[in-house]
C-alpha cells in the first residue's frame, strides 16, 4: 500500500504500538499467533489493516463539495438551533397548564425527542451514502427531508387551538427533523474531507463545523430581532412561529449550491471495485447492510465505542454552552433579559467561529493531529465550572469572559474534531459514512441531546443546596462539573481506545522500511494491473492477430 515519508495516513508509530500491546498482552514473550482467540486475531489483523491501508489519492480541494456542505449545515442547523432558542415560548405555547419548570422540561423534552431519532437517521442516511445513492445524494434528501417539517412547525396550531393534539404534532415534527439531522452533518463531513488533500483536511473540517456553528449563529441572531423587534406579548403569542418561515429562503440557495457539487472520487472508485470483485466472483449473496458490517467487526466497534467516548465531552460542551447557557442567564437565574442573553451569546459564537477555524488550520501543521485535541481536553475540564464560578461575578464582562474562555478551550478540541472523524474510518469508503453518522450521533443523543434536561435537573438540585445564601458559590458549579466528568471520559478514550492513521508517523527504523517495502510491492502490483489492462484494450480493439504480431502473455 502506498506511504509518504511526510503527510501520509499510513503511519508507523501505530504498527509500533500494536506490537508493543500484543507483547504486553501475551503471557510470555514467545506465544505464538496459535494461541490467540480468533477474536484477537481478527482485531490483529484489522488493526494491521487499517494502518496500512492506501492514503486517498483523490483529494483535489473540491470547492463545490466544500460550498454543499457549508450551506447544508447552516441550513439544517438553523432549523434545529431555532427550536432550542426559542424552547421558553415553545413551552408556553404548547404546555401552557404547568409551571414555567415544567413547561421548559417539557420543551426541552421535546427536544431530546429530536435527538432519539438521530441514530436512525445515521444508519438510514448512512446506508444510502455507503451502498446506494452515494454522499451527494444522500444530502440533497436529508436536506428535502428538514424543510417539510421545520415550516409545519411555524404554523402548527398551539394547545389552546387543537388541546393534546397539538404537543403530539410537535413531537413528530421535531423527530422528522432528528431524522435528518442524523445523516446531515456526517455526509457534509464525509464528503468534504473525501475531497481533500491530505494537508488541508484539519481547515476544511472546520470550515464544515464552522457553519453548524454558523447555522446556530444565524439562529441566534435571528431569535434575537425577533425578540427585539416585537414585544414579549407578541412573541409569546405568534412572533416565536417568524423564525421558522425564514428557512424558506434558504432553500432554493442551497439547492443551487448542491446541484453543482461532484460525487466523491474516492467513493466512487472504492464502489465500481466491490461491485467488479462481486461479479468476478460470481456472488449471489445479498451485500450485508452497512452498519451490520460496521458492527461485526471487533475493530470498528472498539473504534465506534472511542469515538462516541471522545464526542461525550465536546457534544456537551457544545450545548451547555450555546443552547443552554443563554436560558440558565435569563430564565433560570434572572442575571439578563431574554434579548441580552441572546446578543452575548450571538457574539461567543462569532468568537468561537473565528478559533474554530484557526484549530482546524493548526491541525494540519501538527505531526498527530490528536495532539491539538489532548492540548484542548485539559482546558474543558477546567473551563467549564470556571464558567459558572464566572457567572455568579454577576457582572456583565463576568458572563462574557467567562463563556469566551470555555468557548476558546472547546474550540482547541472541536477544530480537528470534522478531519479526525472522517479519518478513523476512510480505510473503507464504503462504511466511512456510516461510521462518521452513527457514532457522531450517538455522542449527540447521549450527551448532546440529554444535556439541557440534565443541566436544568442538576440546577434544580444545586439551587435548593444552595437555598437562600446569596454568596453560595460551589453549588452553581455542578453543572460544570458534569462536563469535567465526561471530559474526563474523553481524555480516556483519546488515549487508549481509538487508533488514528496518524499513530505511525514516527516509529523505528526496521518498522519504516518494512512499510517503504509494502509501498514497493503495491506500486509494482499496480504497475503490472495497468499493463494487463493495456493488452485487454490493445486485443479488443484488434482481435485478430496478423502475421508477424507478438502477442505478450497477460500477467
Amino acid at each position: 500500500m502506498p506511504l509518504s515519508s511526510n503527510h501520509n495516513a499510513t503511519t508507523i508509530e501505530g504498527m509500533d504500538r500494536l506490537r508493543r500491546d500484543e507483547a504486553d498482552s501475551s503471557i510470555n514473550k514467545n506465544t505464538s499467533a496459535d494461541n490467540m482467540t480468533e477474536t484477537e486475531r481478527q482485531m490483529r489483523d484489522e488493526e494491521l489493516s487499517f494502518y496500512t491501508n492506501s492514503e486517498n489519492e483523490h483529494g483535489d480541494d473540491n470547492i463545490w463539495g466544500l460550498l454543499s456542505g457549508v450551506g447544508g449545515n447552516i441550513y439544517e442547523w438553523y432549523d434545529f438551533a431555532i427550536y432550542g432558542l426559542l424552547a421558553p415560548e415553545i413551552g408556553g405555547a404548547f404546555f401552557p397548564k404547568s409551571s414555567k419548570e415544567a413547561q421548559l422540561i417539557s420543551s426541552f423534552g421535546v427536544y431530546l425527542a429530536a435527538f432519539i431519532m438521530r441514530p436512525l437517521g445515521a444508519i438510514l442516511f448512512g446506508e444510502m451514502g455507503d451502498r446506494v445513492v452515494g454522499r451527494k445524494n444522500a444530502l440533497v434528501f436529508s436536506i428535502l427531508l428538514i424543510t417539510i417539517p421545520s415550516v409545519a412547525m411555524g404554523l402548527l396550531p398551539t394547545y389552546e387551538m387543537w388541546g393534546i393534539a397539538a404537543p403530539i404534532l410537535l413531537v413528530l415534527l421535531r423527530m422528522l427533523q432528528g431524522l435528518s439531522v442524523g445523516g446531515q452533518l456526517a455526509g457534509s463531513y464525509v464528503l468534504s474531507i473525501e475531497q481533500s488533500s491530505a494537508s488541508s483536511r484539519g481547515f476544511r473540517g472546520s470550515i464544515c463545523d464552522a457553519s453548524a456553528v454558523g447555522g446556530f449563529l444565524l439562529a441566534s441572531a435571528v431569535t434575537t430581532l425577533t425578540r427585539k423587534i416585537l414585544t414579549e406579548e407578541q412573541v409569546n403569542d405568534w412572533g416565536w412561529r417568524a423564525p421558522f418561515w425564514f428557512s424558506l429562503v434558504l432553500a432554493p440557495i442551497l439547492y443551487k449550491v448542491v446541484h453543482n457539487t461532484e460525487e466523491s472520487k474516492l467513493w466512487s472508485e472504492r464502489a465500481e471495485q466491490k461491485e467488479t470483485e462481486k461479479l468476478i466472483r460470481e456472488s449471489e449473496h445479498a451485500e450485508k447492510p452497512a452498519v451490520v458490517d460496521l458492527l461485526s467487526s471487533p475493530f470498528r466497534r472498539r473504534q465506534l465505542a472511542g469515538m462516541v467516548g471522545v464526542l461525550s465531552a465536546t457534544a456537551s460542551s457544545f450545548y451547555i454552552l450555546f443552547l443552554w447557557t443563554p436560558v440558565y442567564l435569563s430564565n433560570l437565574r434572572g442575571h439578563l433579559t431574554e434579548g441580552d442573553a441572546d446578543m452575548l451569546n450571538f457574539f461567543v459564537v462569532a468568537i468561537y467561529i473565528f478559533f474554530l477555524i484557526i484549530m482546524g488550520k493548526t491541525s494540519d501543521d501538527f505531526p498527530h493531529r490528536m495532539d491539538l485535541m489532548r492540548i484542548g481536553l485539559p482546558g474543558i475540564i477546567v473551563g467549564c465550572p470556571t464558567m459558572f464560578g464566572m457567572f455568579e461575578s454577576e457582572s456583565f464582562w463576568g458572563y462574557f469572559f467567562g463563556q469566551a474562555q470555555f468557548a476558546f478551550c472547546l474550540a482547541i478540541v472541536h477544530g480537528p474534531l470534522a478531519a479526525w472523524e472522517v479519518e478513523l474510518w476512510m480505510a473503507d469508503p464504503t462504511l466511512s459514512f456510516t461510521g462518521v453518522a452513527i457514532g457522531h450521533n450517538l455522542a449527540a443523543t447521549l450527551f448532546g441531546g440529554t444535556m439541557p434536561l440534565m443541566a436544568t435537573f442538576l440546577f434544580y438540585r444545586s439551587d435548593a443546596w444552595a437555598g437562600d445564601n446569596p454568596d453560595a458559590l460551589y453549588p452553581r458549579l455542578i453543572p460544570g462539573l458534569y462536563i469535567s466528568l465526561l471530559g474526563c471520559v474523553a481524555w480516556f478514550s483519546l488515549t487508549y481506545l481509538v487508533r488514528h492513521p496518524h499513530d505511525v508517523r514516527t516509529g523505528d527504523i526496521e518498522l519504516r522500511k518494512a512499510v517503504e517495502l509494502e509501498n514497493r510491492k503495491y506500486k509494482e502490483v499496480k504497475k503490472n494491473k495497468k499493463k494487463k489492462r493495456m493488452i485487454e484494450e490493445q486485443l479488443a480493439a484488434d482481435p485478430v492477430p496478423h502475421e508477424g504480431d507478438y502477442i505478450p502473455p497477460v500477467v
